[in-house]
């Protein structure tokens, strides 16, 4: 194994965050990393320009149409050379350690398959990026004014693992979302790609998170590590109807029912 990384990013139609998250990997990318690798979804040509006169040196994978989120990430797949692949979204901002951290924790564990650091806000605020798995239930209380009753506020509780907000160790969580994601290749060779023909956007990350549990690996967050992220829960918006009239949120529900019936009669990994 060559024991280097390659910087995934996936983009969709925002060259100025990419532009900085770019910078922020050119920045603080040591010997370690091999190669940077941008997928870009729709691509524009603003974006195509800067790629070429910017950041020559970044392979560019260009898609003429919206692909999903899972496309994006599996044509990286197809070019990464890495022994890791950390994938990040283009509205991710790597800190000064993001990269070392995240290495050197992986190669005294060899057991974790994938590991996701802390991310936080650009006014400093740590967001929750990591979960227990999903449970059909789970859906119908964050959707709805249920989430504010007794038995499914204590539910959310443990899908979002609130008894571990203060644990400052890396620690086995079910799935972390997509937009940082430190994985081995071994262990993409084992399980394979995202599922980009079931899941256009929503669920690819959880999905791929049970498959390296279920390969005998374990996913880790890492709160020693931490980077910047524009998080922005457009599928969230809409108040008490927007589960009717939120596109994002209709997304988010048809992925979901693509995962449980895909996952069907199955019990959970043991999180171990």
């Amino acid at each position: 194994m060559n024991d280097k990384i390659t910087i995934a990013v996936q983009s969709y139609k925002n060259p100025e965050m990419l532009r900085l998250c770019l910078k922020s990997v050119q920045k603080f990318a040591g010997k370690e990393v091999l190669e940077v690798l941008v997928a870009d979804g729709e691509t524009q040509e603003d974006t195509a320009l800067m790629m070429r006169e910017e950041f020559p040196d970044v392979i560019f994978l260009p898609h003429e149409k919206n692909v999903g989120f899972g496309s994006l990430v599996n044509a990286c797949i197809e070019k990464a050379r890495g022994e890791y692949v950390f994938f990040i979204n283009s509205d991710v901002i790597l800190e000064e350690n993001s990269i070392k951290t995240l290495k050197e924790y992986m190669n005294k564990h060899p057991e974790v398959g994938l590991c996701g650091p802390a991310q936080k806000n650009f006014n400093g605020v740590l967001e929750n990026t990591r979960f227990s798995f999903y449970k059909p239930q789970t859906i119908l209380y964050r959707r709805t004014i249920l989430k504010h009753l007794p038995f499914a506020r204590k539910h959310l509780d443990e899908f979002e693992m609130k008894k571990h907000e203060n644990i400052k160790e890396p620690y086995s969580v079910a799935w972390v979302i997509g937009s940082a994601m430190f994985i081995r290749r071994d262990v993409i060779d084992k399980i394979g790609g995202m599922d980009s023909k079931r899941f256009f956007m929503y669920m690819e990350d959880v999905d791929w998170c049970r498959r390296i549990w279920e390969a005998g690996f374990s996913v880790k967050y890492n709160p020693q590590c931490s980077i910047f992220h524009f998080y922005g829960k457009g599928s969230a918006k809409g108040g008490l109807f927007g589960i009717f009239f939120n596109k994002l949120t209709l997304i988010h529900i048809s992925s979901a029912l693509k995962y449980f019936l895909k996952y069907k009669g199955k019990s959970l990994p043991k999180i171990k």
